[in-house]
């Protein structure tokens, strides 16, 4: 049975940990709503669903104009969010959250959809152009710079060139479809893990295979 110092000292343990400060934030895109839930747009809520799901956490608290929860990722304190102002105005929450906490840009990890790779492939990048994705327009305009890491998540290519984007976007995933994109998620998460670890080159060679 441990004994009164060894409780005090695991008190203080935790208290510093509660005292931690935020050293990033993982930001799935997407759409509020339940009529959204299964369509290719909210790719990133599903995928910060995912890793909230395996450490344990809710996405549940409302703050900065999103839905938050806090996670430790290797050694990290981590906010998980997803905005819930609409996908062209997500960069509203991020910028609110990123100076609330002191954050440089590169210390925010956003979680997008992207139509120009097959459902369930993968791209890391250190940072760009938004690439028409107004959430990501959004983003880059609030925190004044293109230059933060993002995992891209493949929800497929529209049918032809001349399908409506919006549409596409916002319809939903086949069951198969579905299927292929949460086959995805444990190596978005082995992504996040090498994005907070410092390590972005390696969380590429794990995610952008072809």
């Amino acid at each position: 049975m441990a004994n009164i110092f060894d409780l005090f000292k695991q008190i203080s343990k935790d208290s510093g940990n509660a005292a931690a400060p935020m050293e990033y934030i993982a930001v799935g895109l997407g759409n509020p709503g339940i009529q959204y839930g299964r369509t290719r747009h909210n790719a990133g809520f599903m995928a910060i669903d995912e890793i909230a799901k395996k450490y344990g956490t809710q996405i549940d608290r409302a703050k900065f104009k999103a839905l938050v929860g806090e996670v430790t990722i290797s050694g990290k304190r981590v906010l998980l969010m997803k905005p819930q102002t609409f996908m062209n105005l997500s960069g509203e929450a991020v910028g609110e959250a990123a100076r609330f906490y002191k954050l440089a840009p590169e210390r925010v990890i956003v979680l997008s959809d992207d139509i120009s790779l097959d459902v369930g492939k993968l791209r890391v990048r250190r940072k760009g152009s938004a690439g028409g994705h107004n959430g990501l327009k959004s983003i880059s305009e609030h925190l004044g710079t293109d230059e933060y890491p993002r995992i891209k998540i493949g929800v497929g290519q529209k049918p032809h060139p001349d399908y409506d984007l919006a549409s596409w976007v916002l319809s939903n995933f086949t069951d198969r479809e579905l299927e292929d994109l949460c086959g995805a998620f444990p190596t978005v998460i082995s992504g996040l893990e090498k994005i907070v670890s410092a390590d972005i080159d390696g969380a590429m060679q794990i995610c952008n295979k072809k």
